[in-house]
């Protein structure tokens, strides 16, 4: 009998050892993540997500400067205006055109085939554009005021008053 124990002990111990054996092998046959590889993948995501945060900034402040050379080209734009009408006689508005005379005749408005404001003498020869990227205008006047309304290609639409002395 004991010898028989001894056996159970000894095919116990055995099939035990065998047991771990496939265990530990079938456990490295797993393939799995390290904590390194997990790192390393953590470590790239977080690297791609700044850079993409950074590549927003930039754009963002791009649009920024975009919109503000549009202001800056609205202000030259009124600042001309004023100084051109300032010492001129008005004559009329017709076509969607303003007329005023200087020392010369000249003719404000923008034409149909071109995208810009433009000043031109009175019978449409020569041409000094004023503003660029200008998708369609309004001119009217009204007892000396006149009103000039810019819709802007980039968006947006200006109004530029101005009103003649006198009545004129």
């Amino acid at each position: 009998m004991d010898k028989m124990w001894k056996l159970l002990k000894m095919i116990r111990k055995l099939s035990s050892k065998i047991m771990k054996k496939k265990f530990w092998n079938s456990c490295r046959k797993i393939r799995a993540f390290t904590l390194l590889e997990c790192l390393v993948a953590l470590l790239a995501i977080s690297g791609s997500v700044l850079v993409l945060s950074g590549l927003t900034k930039l754009m963002h402040q791009q649009i920024v400067v975009v919109q503000d050379d549009n202001t800056k080209d609205w202000q030259i734009f009124c600042q001309q205006m004023r100084v051109e009408l300032e010492n001129a006689h008005f004559d009329k508005v017709q076509n969607n055109f303003l007329y005023v005379t200087t020392s010369k005749a000249l003719r404000f408005g923008k034409t149909v085939t071109a995208d810009d404001f433009r000043k031109s003498a009175a019978d449409g020869t020569g041409y000094q554009p004023m503003i660029y990227g200008v998708k369609s205008t309004q001119i009217t006047e009204k007892n000396g005021l006149v009103d000039i309304q810019l819709n802007l290609e980039r968006g947006g639409k200006r109004e530029f008053l101005y009103e003649f002395s006198n009545g004129e």
